[in-house]
């Protein structure tokens, strides 16, 4: 009994069915988002392995609150905060339940969540789960976000945005955080696309734009992207960190992050670290090869290119495919209009990037 065909085949009809694909490890690859290169960077694969043979245990075992706290957790969640200026972290299972896990549980009875329009879909589910206050804002729209935030009379605001947006490439605006210390208001920032990627650490906006850290900021971020990695990060003020695990069900209730995720992340963090102008120079190199060839100026790796058709991306992706080159091809209702999505990722060369880029602009 195929209890879902109709809506199955409306889906097919719009051009928007969605099939998994098992990877072809033989196509250039600018379609993840793995910035750096790192999930092919052996030797940190290799010095984790190392690493993890000497404790006498695989795996966490259990809830982070309920004998799954180990020290491999505690010296990862220490090196992040010491590298992006916070009080404490929490490392947690994935970017999608961190984001279930700050927005469900720091907003309230009482409280208002004013959320930029294009927020991350984890962010946008967590605001639907009990009958919370939200308000979306128009996008990066400044203005709009002071005039909200002046106008509430909300028990406790808190704004969430995000660092570099996942489809649009674009980053937050700088002015988000005066705005938010003016209103005392907490300021969620989603760093999954930006950790890793701008700032002259390569730590993501809050080093882009040289933001000191204040106990009403509250910084996430992914592992599995620029860190090469699976799992995430929340870094907070202490009093935040208590709150988070004591309210934060995604925290509270999962098992906590594999040891050699979080090992593994540790490894690329200090990578990034040591490695990071050679880094930005690689970036600064990409992003010139985009604007040389695309005409589009990114200040991070993600390239969208409006298509407007589902049916065209899907044809341009199979297309490049030909070619052997991997792009993303995302379609409604992930984003208003059809994209083609391009990583201009370090784990290809620059010569590749060159050439899928001049393969699209023959298409457009």
């Amino acid at each position: 009994m195929n209890f879902y065909e109709n809506e199955l085949q409306a889906l097919k009809r719009s051009g928007r069915y969605r099939t998994r694909e098992v990877i072809n490890s033989k196509v250039y690859d600018f379609s993840s988002n793995d910035y750096l290169g790192l999930s092919h960077h052996k030797e940190l694969h290799s010095r984790t392995c190392e690493q993890l043979a000497k404790y006498p245990y695989n795996s966490s075992k259990a809830s982070m609150l309920v004998n799954g706290y180990h020290q491999i957790h505690k010296d990862f969640e220490d090196a992040l905060c010491k590298a992006n200026g916070f009080e404490a972290g929490i490392v947690l299972g994935s970017g999608f339940n961190a984001n279930i896990a700050l927005i469900e549980s720091l907003v309230r009875k009482g409280d208002t969540l004013f959320m930029d329009e294009l927020y991350h879909a984890s962010g946008v589910l967590a605001s639907q789960l009990h009958n919370m206050d939200v308000i979306f804002f128009k996008h990066n729209d400044m203005q709009a976000l002071k005039k909200l935030l002046q106008a509430s009379n909300a028990k406790r605001k808190i704004v969430a945005v995000e660092g570099i947006y996942s489809m649009d490439g674009d980053l937050c605006d700088k002015e988000v955080f005066a705005i938010c210390d003016e209103a005392q208001a907490l300021l969620i920032v989603d760093e999954a696309h930006s950790s890793g990627v701008v700032g002259k650490n390569l730590m993501g906006v809050f080093d882009y734009y040289d933001i000191s850290i204040k106990e009403n900021y509250i910084k996430m971020g992914t592992l599995g992207k620029a860190y090469g990695s699976f799992g995430a990060f929340i870094l907070s003020s202490k009093h935040i960190s208590e709150y988070l695990l004591n309210r934060a069900k995604p925290i509270i209730y999962a098992t906590s992050l594999s040891l050699y995720d979080t090992l593994l992340a540790h490894n690329a963090l200090e990578y990034i670290l040591k490695n990071r102008e050679t880094l930005k120079k690689e970036i600064i190199l990409r992003q010139t090869i985009i604007f040389e060839e695309l005409g589009f100026e990114v200040k991070g790796l993600i390239v969208p290119i409006r298509i407007g058709s589902n049916q065209k991306v899907l044809q341009i992706k199979e297309q490049l495919l030909v070619h052997n080159y991997s792009v993303g091809a995302i379609r409604q209702p992930t984003v208003p209009i059809a994209i083609v999505r391009l990583i201009a990722r370090l784990g290809e060369s620059r010569e590749s990037l060159q050439h899928v880029c001049r393969y699209l602009a023959g298409m457009l």
